[in-house]
C-alpha cells in the first residue's frame, strides 16, 4: 500500500523532497517567469526543421536570456522586495536559476535544447545590483 500512495505522488513534490534548497515557490516563479519571458517579452520565436523538412514555431528562451526575463519579472511582481523574497525562496543568484530549471528538466517540466548548458545560467549578472532599484528618500515640502 505504502509503495502505491509514493509512486502517485507529483514529481515536483518528489522533487522538494528530494532537493530541499528551493521552496515550492521558487519553482513556481521560474516556471511562470518562462511565460513571462514568453509572452510579455517575447523571447523565443524561432523556427526548427523537423525530420520532414517541415517547420514548425519553438518557444526555446536561452538561460541568460530567461535570467534576464526573471529579473525584469521579480521586479514587477516584487518591487523593491525582489531580492528578499527570491533568497526567501532559496534564490541568491543566477545559478540558482539554473539549478531550478535543469530540475525542472529532469522531471518532465520543462525541456532543453542540444546546445544548451547549466553553466548557461552562471554569473548572468549580479544579483545585489540587479534586483536593487535607485529610489531616494526625499523631505516632503
Amino acid at each position: 500500500m505504502a509503495r502505491a500512495i509514493i509512486e502517485d505522488v507529483p514529481p515536483l513534490v518528489k522533487l522538494l523532497a528530494e532537493d530541499r534548497r528551493y521552496e515550492f515557490e521558487a519553482y513556481k516563479f521560474v516556471r511562470d517567469g518562462l511565460g513571462y519571458a514568453q509572452e510579455v517579452l517575447g523571447f523565443g520565436d524561432e523556427e526548427e526543421f523537423d525530420e520532414a523538412g517541415n517547420t514548425r514555431k519553438v518557444r526555446h528562451v536561452s538561460g541568460q536570456d530567461l535570467c534576464h526575463a526573471l529579473r525584469l519579472f521579480a521586479g514587477h511582481q516584487y518591487g523593491y522586495m525582489a531580492k528578499l523574497v527570491l533568497q526567501g525562496w532559496g534564490i541568491r543568484g543566477t545559478g540558482d536559476f539554473g539549478e531550478i530549471v535543469y530540475n525542472l528538466i529532469r522531471i518532465g517540466e520543462m525541456t532543453k535544447s542540444d546546445g544548451d548548458r547549466r553553466a548557461d545560467f552562471d554569473d548572468v549578472y549580479d544579483f545585489d545590483t540587479a534586483l536593487m532599484r535607485e529610489f531616494a528618500i526625499v523631505k516632503a515640502k
